[in-house]
């Protein structure tokens, strides 16, 4: 992704004045005669995402004013300044009146707008460029925006070309690039090393399953595990989805993009951890060795589960990978995965449910979601039901019978496979955007990353 940031002065870029409906009289009254005829010719008004270049005597534009929601509306969209570098002409710019405490999203927001998704044709890329605004960590806005670019680029990336082996050598490449120890178990060697559940999952497909591994930092300092779920392309298995289902399920690697942007983010600020990234990647395919409903497979814990729906496949894998995690016991144990669509129909696309124990942890991570504005809501770990994952046969189910509490009994699923990590955050996200939103384009998106960032930067910067 290219710098949308520039470092020229900022007297000679372009001001962007933001206006409201209830700022827009007394910001018009400021400008000259000309340019207060030319926005009423135009019928400029400060409706929100309203865009009009006023026009010096030269011709050369003076001025954007740019249109933002009401202090007092219902619903003020902080990524509003997103939709600029779709609407502004080349050019080098700098926010004229944007309030302190409102720099640093905003001038996230307009580098997330930059992103285009070009691999398969060519897309325009914005030539508008910003100044950034005084006493913002320009840096750090920079990786987050790049950090987003690598999601959603392995996100829109279709599973012909993002299969197991494609997601291990982009997070190969990412290691690579911060001197990481990487390494991955591939096919039949996941059996031999104990990783029964992960390949079980992957054992049909042609594409070999695998466990990507890498560890980052200094041995000395606290221990951060991220695992994210990799399944590159979930058919259901057996249990087969209906092609609506499947639509967008290239998808269903997002909990593993979204940790390889953190990731990213956390090495680019050499963090003071010793972090450890696991991503379990397979893909959920239909043949005849494939997984059954009412198969039982011993888990690398050691607790045998039954197949109770082979289209819960994300838990099992996250369960070996986990657990393997477990083992060394870290400071902060984290999975991302694009878990259930219980948790979308509880919460929408756009609020990812969270789990954990530690009521430190869930406050501080409620505080660095809403100051990133990178939401999150707490679902509790309801030990009622923890029965429902009781099996006749085994020690648990993956999938209990009944359509109630499906984030929370996925949760309770993952939560068996971890003891020994001093705290834990299980994150169900969705990692894709429906509808086009300023500074967040149709596709694959950048989830529960930043927010977590931050929780990781206020502890271990």
């Amino acid at each position: 992704m290219p710098s949308v940031f520039e470092t020229a002065p900022a007297a000679s870029a372009i001001p962007i004045t933001f206006a409201t409906k209830a700022t827009w009289e007394a910001i018009s009254a400021s400008l000259p005669e000309p340019s207060r005829q030319f926005a009423r010719a135009n019928g400029f008004a400060a409706k929100p995402g309203a865009c009009l270049a006023l026009p010096a005597a030269s011709g050369e534009i003076a001025q954007v004013v740019f249109g933002l929601e009401d202090e007092t509306a219902k619903f003020r969209d902080p990524f509003r300044p997103g939709q600029l570098p779709s609407l502004l002409p080349p050019g080098i710019y700098r926010f004229a009146n944007v309030a302190p405490d409102r720099a640093h999203l905003a001038a996230l927001a307009f580098a997330l707008g930059c992103y285009r998704f070009g691999r398969y044709r060519k897309s325009e890329i914005p030539e508008a460029r910003l100044v950034p605004p005084d006493g913002v960590d320009i840096t750090e806005i920079t990786g987050m925006a790049e950090a987003a670019a690598l999601a959603r680029d392995l996100i829109n990336t279709p599973s012909n070309d993002m299969g197991p082996e494609e997601l291990a050598q982009a997070a190969q490449t990412l290691a690579n690039r911060f001197d990481a120890n990487f390494s991955c178990v591939v096919g039949e060697d996941l059996t031999r090393q104990n990783f029964p559940l992960i390949h079980a999952v992957g054992m049909a497909s042609p594409r070999a399953p695998r466990l990507i591994d890498f560890t980052w930092g200094d041995p000395s300092h606290p221990k951060v595990t991220l695992v994210g779920k990799g399944v590159c392309f979930d058919t259901g298995g057996l249990d087969l989805k209906p092609s609506s289902g499947m639509l967008i399920m290239k998808k269903d690697m997002g909990g593993a993009a979204n940790v390889l942007a953190l990731a990213q983010m956390v090495m680019e600020a050499r963090l003071k951890v010793r972090l450890r990234v696991l991503i379990p990647a397979v893909e959920n395919a239909v043949a005849g060795n494939a997984f059954r409903p009412l198969d039982i497979f011993t888990s690398r814990k050691g607790l045998t589960v039954e197949i109770g729906n082979t289209d819960a496949e994300g838990r099992l894998v996250l369960a070996d990978a986990l657990a393997l995690a477990d083992e060394e016991k870290p400071d902060l144990l984290i999975d991302l995965g694009t878990l259930t669509g219980a948790a979308r129909v509880a919460l929408g696309p756009d609020l990812p449910p969270f789990y954990t124990e530690d009521e430190t942890l869930a406050e501080a991570l409620s505080a660095c979601a809403k100051q990133e504005h990178d939401p999150l809501w707490r679902l509790p770990l309801w030990p009622p039901y923890d029965s429902w994952l009781d099996s006749k046969v085994a020690h648990i189910n993956n999938a209990p019978s009944g359509g109630f509490a499906g984030s929370i009994t996925c949760a309770l699923f993952l939560q068996r496979f971890v003891e020994a990590a001093k705290s834990w955050l299980h994150v169900d996200i969705y990692g894709w955007t429906p509808t086009a939103k300023p500074g967040r384009p149709e596709g694959g998106e950048c989830q529960a990353a930043r927010a977590i960032y931050r929780l990781l930067s206020n502890r271990y910067g």
